[in-house]
């Protein structure tokens, strides 16, 4: 199956697994697609890596703070603005933005461009919470701002309300 990680053999040590270019599980949010390269299930649920594309003008998640978890974003391609708390920043490719827990943060494409980046969310938390807001939307509708923070909340995240 093409979305399934691939391991080293059993007997050789620790299993490595392997993600390779046309694998991974895919979840789309609105124009964002990603693939979860690492769920957390291959480490012990320490750490998480996705990869999304941005397709040009898409509008980030409202703005929130993650209470458990550290979130870090390296842009490889396009440029990708990311809002913390009252600041705009714009981060081309080559930037690494990390963000701790506590602190206010979204993102958005805000250019005509194609924008990918690499998200590192220690621990996988959040993981859980991209799937289920992929299943939320899926019949093309977007859900409530009460049902997102619900969805928000099962993972230790809130809306920054003195920043919507």
């Amino acid at each position: 199956m093409a979305d399934e990680p691939k391991t080293s053999k059993p007997g050789t040590g620790p299993a490595v697994s392997m993600v390779g270019p046309g694998d991974g599980e895919t979840i789309v949010l609105g124009s964002t697609r990603m693939r979860v390269l690492e769920d957390g299930s291959n480490t012990g649920h320490r750490l998480a890596l996705t990869e999304s594309v941005l397709a040009p003008h898409t509008p980030g998640p409202p703005q929130h703070r993650h209470a458990r978890h550290d979130e870090g974003f390296y842009i490889l391609s396009g440029t990708v603005r990311f809002t913390v708390g009252r600041q705009d920043y714009d981060a081309p490719a080559g930037t690494f933005v990390m963000v701790p827990p506590g602190a206010p943060h979204t993102f958005a494409n805000v250019t005509g461009q194609p924008a990918v980046m690499l998200s590192i969310l220690t621990p996988d938390l959040y993981v859980q919470y991209f799937r289920d807001l992929q299943d939320m939307t899926a019949g093309g509708q977007a859900p409530t701002p009460q049902a997102h923070a619900r969805a928000m909340s099962r993972y230790a995240t809130e809306p920054a309300r003195d920043f919507a």
